[in-house]
């Protein structure tokens, strides 16, 4: 986010980065571009819900990923240099219904999105890949270092 930032963008959003102990994944935390971070889902969490082997606490999305959504909602809709980076749209994520319906109503604004979205079926992920103005690109291992300057000029462009 840095290359947009430098130009005067204001970032709002999240990701979802591993858990690990050693070389063992144990989990995945939910951070926000602010820095705020909690633990989404844990192999320490009995759940329901539960994906794989990791208990989900869906409430985690709700508590501090909806604020932060809103917050670049709002942003957005006063200022044109505005971003929501929401890393990822997930299975684990998607079984918040309250982030799933936030989820479909920033993709129904005017606000500028960047998202990974899970690449297995999943009915909203699939309508959301649909859309026409949504613009794919995969992540492979040739193009991943070159992503997010590509990103950047996507949206610096427009």
């Amino acid at each position: 986010m840095g290359l947009l930032q430098n130009s005067g963008w204001l970032n709002f959003g999240f990701w979802t980065p591993e858990i690990r102990q050693g070389r063992e994944r144990r989990g995945f935390e939910v951070v926000l571009l602010s820095g705020a971070r909690e633990t989404l889902a844990s192999t320490g969490y009995s759940g329901p819900p539960r994906v794989g082997r990791y208990g989900v606490r869906t409430e985690v999305m709700e508590r501090l990923v909806l604020p932060e959504i809103e917050r670049g909602l709002s942003a957005a809709a006063s200022r044109s240099n505005v971003v929501l980076v929401m890393d990822e749209i997930g299975k684990m994520e998607l079984l918040s219904p309250a982030f799933a319906a936030a989820v479909l109503s920033v993709f129904d604004t005017e606000a500028r999105v960047v998202a990974t979205v899970m690449a297995r079926p999943h009915p909203l992920a699939d309508a959301l890949k649909a859309r026409p103005d949504v613009e794919l690109v995969s992540v492979t291992f040739a193009n991943r270092e070159r992503l997010a300057t590509h990103v950047a000029g996507l949206l610096l462009g427009s």
